[in-house]
């Protein structure tokens, strides 16, 4: 009987997600809304609370944010990461600067202690690559000029990921500082070592794991990285930093047959993982938070903007293009996400994931909308502006006055001058 109920419902949120993402196809936008409000909805104090096969959801959302690294590091190959960290690395502290200092104030302003605006600070820096990556496809900007800048900068983050995400998690396991400080050290020495690796011999290791019948190399590929992702977990290194670095070693034919098998996984996984977060967030509470989640969503928006137009002008990208790198950076996502469900599994801070889910949520639909309308209306308020301009700095052109004003006033100056 127990398993007949889990199979109901983990078959019914399975196909909820399905019509759920086709919808949201059907309309171009991403389905990660969707799926925070299938949580929602499913989650205690929804429509519709799950029971028996909440464990094996929670199982799964773990396996979704692996496959999510795992395909970031398959997009990148060391030598970019290296190039990359050579010429954009202003861009990436002008980012980190710009877009998390605002939500480590805002934590702050709310009395949430150090460790949840370090967290806060995370969920608001982290722009969402998936979505991103998307939207620049759909609106056929892959071949822009400012778009090298855009992954750039994206690239960055994905990489101080490798840095973050073992703080964190030291930080929320409430670990002393040496503890804390050999746990950053095996990030980063794990961190070098692999970029070495991959590097100097990254064809042997893509070799090694190479295969040409997709089943094997399915195998291969998935246990090696759920592997490492639990070694570096039991080493108090995040699971999801082990699967990044496992991505960035494989390249060539391997990198791109492992994207095109695993990709329908992670899809089904991370929409288990967004569903998941959401189990954890009560509708209830999100009303509470709703205004400071706008207010931190209006802020960092405008930051990334910020921070894409500095970024594109260093680049030496013309105005437009500058105002659309800033537009496309907008969206927050997957991250966002994996890094407050560290800490509403922590239990450090009750408010914080119903105000990361709503700030998610805003900024995801809202995202879309910059890439697309940055641009244009940047260019629509610039032109106003300059009529405006231009309208109070030229004269009133001279008045030629008719025959009588001349008459009138003649005769008012000859009076004047007799008198």
């Amino acid at each position: 009987m127990h398993s007949a109920v889990f199979l109901i419902e983990f078959g019914a949120i399975i196909l909820a997600l399905g019509l759920l993402g086709r919808f949201a196809g059907r309309f171009q936008f991403s389905p990660i809304p969707l799926y925070l409000l299938a949580g929602l909805a499913f989650g205690e104090g929804g429509l519709l609370p799950l029971g028996a096969s909440e464990e094996f959801v929670a199982i799964g959302a773990e396996i979704g944010v692996i496959l999510l690294l795992l395909m970031l590091g398959l997009e990148y190959t060391a030598s970019d990461l290296v190039s990359n960290l050579k010429t954009q690395y202003p861009a990436g502290l002008v980012d980190c600067t710009l877009n998390a200092l605002p939500g480590a104030i805002a934590a702050l302003l709310m009395g949430w202690g150090p460790v949840a605006a370090v967290v806060l600070a995370g969920v608001t820096w982290i722009s969402s690559s998936g979505v991103i990556a998307k939207v620049l496809g759909d609106l056929g900007r892959l071949g822009n000029r400012e778009t090298p800048v855009i992954l750039s900068i994206l690239v960055l983050e994905d990489l101080a990921m490798a840095v973050y995400l073992p703080i964190i998690t030291a930080l929320l396991a409430g670990v002393g500082w040496a503890a804390g400080c050999l746990t950053l050290a095996i990030a980063l020495g794990a961190a070098g070592l692999v970029l070495f690796l991959a590097v100097r011999f990254g064809r042997v290791i893509s070799r090694f794991v190479s295969s040409d019948d997709p089943e094997k190399l399915l195998l291969v590929v998935l246990g090696l990285t759920i592997l490492v992702a639990g070694i570096a977990q039991q080493l108090q290194v995040s699971a999801a930093v082990g699967a990044f670095l496992v991505g960035i070693a494989l390249s060539g034919e391997v990198a791109e047959g492992a994207h095109a098998l695993l990709a329908p996984l992670r899809d089904l996984f991370a929409a288990v993982f967004f569903v998941f977060f959401g189990l954890h967030t009560d509708p209830a509470s999100i009303p509470p938070v709703l205004l400071p989640a706008l207010a931190l969503a209006v802020v960092t928006a405008l930051t990334k903007i910020a921070t894409g137009y500095w970024a594109a002008r260093r680049a030496g990208i013309s105005v437009k293009g500058r105002w659309r790198a800033g537009g496309a950076l907008v969206a927050r996502g997957e991250f966002s996400i994996v890094i407050a469900g560290l800490a509403v599994a922590a239990g450090i801070e009750p408010s914080l994931g119903p105000l990361a889910t709503a700030y998610v949520l805003i900024l995801v639909i809202v995202g879309p909308l910059t890439a697309r309308y940055t641009q244009p209306m940047a260019g629509f308020v610039g032109g106003v502006l300059a009529r405006r301009g231009k309208n109070a700095a030229s004269p009133e052109p001279a008045r030629v006055p008719g025959p009588r004003e001349t008459v009138e006033s003649l005769d008012g100056q000859d009076a004047g001058d007799r008198s």
